[in-house]
């Protein structure tokens, strides 16, 4: 159908964006068979870093000690007095507890956490993931899989059935940036490496990569690096990345994931919620993916000063796909502006966002919050090209959405999509 008018527009592309399925490529949640990996409920969901960090603002007096010397409850008790109750929860990690409540049905005007919890101690895990996955209308989750993980790898080989709607991705920040002391962990699990790379440390490396490749079948292979990182770089990494992930990535026909920008521990005392960010050099970037043609990159930087740079390369690299705003960046203003910065010089050619997800209620507001400011965003564009007299059909609207949502992706990856073809 012909869209006729602005308003039919408006309606037409908040919908469509509203209601279609998604792919979300980067999160760090995990199946029902991973057992204590999976996160999920009030308390895991009060307990997020971001909130530990703000609590902490708020609470001059708190010791770091005697806050993570209390079990989860009595912290998301603490975080809920100080973040919702003492003062208003409009902060946008804040916000997204709301958001999740809100969804869930709970009436947010008693402010009762016990009357929440209720709910979650009377459903199972199995239910609640088909709950969250159907009100966020997420079709498949990409995890994030870890083989330095001792937990995880047990859980690997107990060939547990699969979810098919949890899909993996091979994380390899370890053996790029702790070769120092990684090393020793490939030993432990059969493979003949040695700190300075003699003997037949190289091919064992890629050993392992296939290995892990063929035994949980990645979309791809994901690092985490730091505001610094340099390619080319005379290192461990800079060796491994050349000799070992490229022709890796090359042979299977998979992409090297890079999550660029990570500045760790900026504060130990706060634990996982102390980690920061720095802008990085694209450079970098540039050199790598210029570099290796025939290998596909996914890269997300974490600078909001970088994102420019970063759209600019891509359209000089069609072996490049960004994705998401990550992190830091997963704020409405940023969103938006580096949304529409997207659209503008790289068209329906991006992945606009992914969850990044630790806990599995939190796919109710990142994907909420989101699919709101990218239909917004996506009417804008839609609207000047009706304003200069083009016919906008109702079916291609919803060919570009799926391609945001999900669709460019899995072309990208050169796959069906599996949820589609289910």
């Amino acid at each position: 159908m012909t869209i006729r008018s602005k308003e039919q527009l408006y309606s037409f592309v908040t919908e469509t964006v509203r209601n279609t399925q998604v792919t979300d490529i980067h999160t760090h949640l995990f199946a029902e068979s991973f057992g204590d990996l999976l996160l999920w409920g009030v308390d895991d969901l009060l307990t997020y870093h971001y909130l530990i960090a703000e609590t902490f603002r708020f609470k001059p007096e708190l010791s770091y000690d005697v806050f993570w010397a209390m079990g989860k409850q009595e912290q998301a008790d603490l975080i809920w007095k100080t973040l919702f109750i003492e003062h208003s929860p409009y902060s946008e990690a804040c916000r997204g507890v709301v958001t999740v409540l809100n969804r869930l049905g709970f009436d947010l005007s008693t402010r009762d956490l016990n009357t929440y919890r209720e709910y979650y101690n009377n459903v199972s895990a199995k239910d609640y993931i088909t709950r969250i996955l159907d009100l966020a209308k997420v079709k498949t989750v990409v995890m994030t899989n870890d083989p330095f993980n001792s937990f995880e790898r047990e859980k690997w080989s107990q060939n547990h059935p699969q979810d098919p709607r949890f899909l993996a991705a091979l994380r390899i920040d370890p053996l790029l940036n702790a070769w120092d002391t990684t090393w020793t962990l490939l030993v432990e699990q059969g493979y003949e490496v040695k700190s300075d790379f003699s003997g037949n440390t190289i091919s064992e490396i890629r050993r392992f990569l296939t290995d892990w490749i063929e035994r949980i079948n990645p979309l791809y292979m994901a690092v985490s690096l730091p505001s610094d990182f340099a390619y080319p770089e005379d290192s461990s990494r800079g060796r491994i990345i050349d000799e070992c992930i490229v022709p890796t990535a090359r042979e299977t026909d998979i992409p090297f994931a890079m999550m660029i920008g990570v500045k760790r521990q900026v504060n130990p005392s706060l634990k996982d919620a102390g980690d920061s960010l720095g802008k990085s050099d694209i450079g970098t970037v540039e050199r790598i993916v210029s570099k290796y043609q025939d290998v596909k990159f996914l890269v997300t930087m974490l600078s909001r000063e970088n994102q420019h740079e970063l759209a600019v390369t891509a359209r000089k690299n069609r072996n490049l796909l960004i994705f998401g705003c990550w992190w830091f960046l997963n704020n409405p203003s940023l969103i938006e502006e580096i949304t529409r910065m997207r659209f503008e010089l790289l068209g329906g050619s991006i992945i606009p966002q992914h969850s990044d997800c630790r806990i599995i209620d939190q796919l109710l507001y990142k994907w909420d919050h989101s699919r709101e400011i990218i239909a917004k965003v996506l009417f804008e564009k839609y609207d000047d090209l009706l304003a200069a007299g083009w016919r906008l059909e109702e079916e291609e609207i919803q060919r570009d959405v799926d391609d945001l949502l999900g669709g460019t992706f899995w072309k990208f990856l050169g796959k069906p999509d599996p949820a589609a073809v289910n």
